[in-house]
């Protein structure tokens, strides 16, 4: 296993829902240091700010992949092609997606918080020892997993948890991602809808995030691997300040396993249809 990340549950799915989080990181590696122009504390922007406490407590015998690296460092729901020309040397130049031009490519360029990230451009090799390091261990291992739980439930349903700031709106508290029906089942998403508004909570599908590149990398609906993005309002578990943990977390968690309960009863119940069917 790759330093950068742990595996928290059986490297064999206990259960058919399988738990990413891929931006919550907060070890920020020696080399990153004399490279920044801002302090690591400065980057907090860019992280999914404490939603691991979100999955940690929600998670029982789900398997987790967890990347305790920081996006600054290496951001996993990019694709490996999605390098910024303006801050990596081994970057392409054309076909940028809007992402990259943002500054948002598999290793970010800047935060609307502080600007440029970077004290100098990175040199292409640099680029490509993270993402062999720290990027393709977790997508290897996430895809192994994955395709354990299908091997032992006939279904794996991913869970990518992520957080997001306030909306504009005030309202829509989780925005629900499937990359508009192609990676999962309806029955997954209309289940995990049915969840938020049984708690409450305004939701919306799709939009302004409909899952990254973990999804599309990952999602296999047709071969039985299917996958959902959940990003929750950072005000719902942290503080008045978006800075630490709140008074929220426990209705928040509660929430979460009340998703993975129900994606969980979904899969369980479609792989024992198709069981029966084969009979």
């Amino acid at each position: 296993m790759s330093a950068s990340f742990r595996i928290i549950g059986s490297a064999v799915p206990e259960t058919p829902v399988v738990l990413s989080v891929p931006h919550a990181g907060r070890l920020y590696p020696p080399a990153i240091g004399a490279a920044l122009r801002a302090p690591p504390a400065r980057l907090s922007a860019l992280e999914d700010r404490y939603v691991d406490h979100v999955a940690l407590g929600a998670r029982r015998h789900e398997t987790l992949l967890l990347q305790d690296a920081p996006r600054a460092w290496i951001d996993l729901n990019r694709a490996e092609h999605e390098r910024d020309p303006l801050l990596d040397d081994g970057a392409r130049r054309t076909n940028l997606s809007a992402k990259v031009r943002a500054g948002l490519g598999i290793v970010p360029r800047r935060t609307g918080a502080t600007g440029d990230i970077w004290r100098r451009r990175l040199r292409a090799e640099e680029v490509e020892a993270r993402i062999a390091s720290d990027y393709r261990p977790y997508h290897q291992a996430l895809g192994e997993v994955l395709a354990r739980a299908r091997d032992r439930f006939g279904i794996a349903v991913l869970l990518d948890l992520h957080s997001m700031p306030p909306l504009p709106s005030g309202r829509t508290r989780m925005v629900v991602g499937d990359r508009f029906g192609q990676a999962a089942a309806s029955r997954f998403v209309e289940r995990v809808q049915a969840e938020i508004e049984a708690h409450g909570l305004i939701h919306a599908l799709n939009s302004p995030y409909a899952g990254g590149h973990i999804l599309e990398r990952h999602a296999r609906p047709t071969e039985g691997v299917h996958a959902v993005q959940l990003e929750i309002d950072r005000s719902l578990y942290l503080d008045g300040r978006l800075d630490m943990v709140g008074a929220g977390l426990a209705r928040t968690t509660a929430l979460v396993r009340a998703i993975i309960d129900g994606l969980s009863e979904e899969a369980i119940g479609d792989a024992n249809a198709v069981a029966q069917a084969a009979e």
